[in-house]
């Protein structure tokens, strides 16, 4: 028997090493898949947006949007945008933080959508706030908002106004987005209003992605979530995590550090209306609300003041 007992050096070696597997094992953070809607991500231990924001809550938010009058009838519906979030859901989209955190993500992001997608107006059926995705491209451009790119070069013959979920204007914004979604949208930005599950897969890109890295600007969706921290000279400019800094990220001085202008509240009014009809209510739409005093990220240069959702890269 004696042969068999290990020596108190050996003991240790072999706790030593047991308490390191353990440490190596605990540091690996756990990953979890919820079906097709969200795979091997951390972000899939929590609820899936399918979870909480069903059918009857998209029809909710976008009840007037197959009205005889809207331009985008029979277009847009739940199973393009739960398809569209499935790819960014692995990615913290609507998956990030608690329940109450993740439903406010998706009435933010789908706030942005409904007021720029709107065809409501005071005295409208249901009322202003009810007629989101009534549009699924800019009916009247005033322009071809061509701009010359070295990167993002015209194609003779297109014309690159508004249109999607969250409206890319210009080639160089085509460009980018097309090549971050793998499609050629710089030769073919007409996809975004042919395809449904498209258009929101380009918004959604746009509000998880800093769209302007080389100048470390965060994306639409750290600064909401809390995952964006401001420097001191963000903190002097007044910009704060929360859904303010969004409309900054989006929309920089087109919207933002104007007082308390039309176009900022109107993006606001609609992320506090889908708040109230996902159960959340306005009461939690969270600190720094506004951008009204924020100063841009990012100044408009000439060519991307012409659109509110021109966000040159």
């Amino acid at each position: 028997m004696a042969g068999n007992s290990l020596s108190p050096e050996v003991w240790m070696l072999l706790l030593v090493a047991a308490a390191s597997a353990h440490a190596a094992s605990s540091a690996k953070p756990k990953v979890c898949d919820k079906g097709w809607e969200c795979k091997a991500s951390v972000y899939c231990c929590n609820e899936t947006i399918s979870d909480f924001f069903q059918v009857y809550q998209f029809e909710d938010l976008f009840s007037k949007r197959n009205a005889p009058v809207a331009q985008a009838v029979g277009f847009w519906d739940y199973h393009s945008f739960i398809t569209a979030a499935a790819v960014y859901e692995p990615l913290g989209f609507g998956t990030t933080g608690g329940k109450q955190m993740q439903m406010k993500e998706v009435a933010a992001f789908l706030g942005h959508v409904g007021s720029k997608t709107s065809c409501g107006y005071g005295v409208a059926t249901g009322g202003p706030l009810a007629w989101g995705l009534c549009y699924k491209r800019e009916m009247s451009p005033s322009q071809s908002y061509c701009d010359q790119s070295y990167d993002y070069p015209c194609t003779p013959g297109v014309d690159y106004y508004g249109r999607g979920a969250l409206p890319v204007y210009w080639n160089y914004n085509y460009g980018a987005i097309g090549d971050g979604l793998k499609v050629d949208l710089l030769n073919h930005p007409e996809y975004l209003e042919q395809n449904a599950t498209l258009a929101f897969q380009a918004a959604i890109y746009r509000w998880m992605t800093p769209m302007k890295k080389k100048k470390k600007q965060p994306s639409a969706h750290d600064v909401f979530v809390g995952k964006w921290k401001p420097t001191k000279n963000d903190t002097l400019a007044k910009r704060l995590p929360g859904f303010g800094a969004t409309m900054n990220v989006l929309y920089g001085d087109l919207v933002c550090g104007q007082g308390s202008i039309d176009a900022m509240n109107n993006i606001i009014s609609h992320y506090q209306y889908y708040l109230d009809l996902m159960g959340i209510g306005r009461q939690s739409s969270g600190d720094n609300l506004d951008c009204a005093e924020q100063e841009a990220f990012d100044p408009s240069t000439a060519s991307s003041t012409s659109s509110p959702t021109a966000a040159s890269t």
